[in-house]
């Protein structure tokens, strides 16, 4: 009877860990997320393109809001860019193709050339496209 009591412990021990480890999908949007923010960093506007769906609404926390053509040329141009970045504290809500992001969105921007430093909330959509995950909105706000 020991045995058995031990056997179903850690049966019930690993389902748990299974459990809570993350999904294929949500380790593919946090991959995602990851080459966005590096993108962004190192004005990759290749994989800018790649990661956005063309129809992709882009909010800042000023309130300006962006299509996709915008946010790219603002990385781009120089507009915006940034000196540091770095996504914290994210958490990942999957329902079907589309994905919920929210993280804390840090950073050493560089905006027309004046330094800023940005601490605010960043919610982002993402929706499985062809096999690919695509940020079709952002909305950044302060806290």
């Amino acid at each position: 009877m020991t045995k058995f009591k031990l056997v179903v412990g850690f049966v019930c021990l690993f389902s748990g860990y299974v459990a809570a480890a993350p999904s294929a999908d949500e380790q593919n949007v946090a991959k995602a997320v990851d080459q966005m923010t590096q993108a962004m960093l190192h004005k990759d506007i290749k994989a800018l393109n790649a990661l956005t769906s063309d129809n992709v609404t882009y909010g800042h926390s000023s309130g300006k809001i962006q299509n996709k053509q915008e946010f790219i040329a603002d990385i781009e141009t120089g507009r915006s860019g940034f000196k540091t970045l770095q996504m914290l504290n994210q958490k990942i809500t999957l329902d079907g193709d589309t994905a919920l992001v929210r993280n804390h969105f840090s950073a050493q921007a560089v905006n027309s050339g004046v330094e800023v430093p940005t601490e605010i909330e960043n919610f982002q959509v993402w929706q499985k496209q062809k096999g690919h995950w695509l940020l079709i909105g952002r909305q950044a706000f302060k806290f």
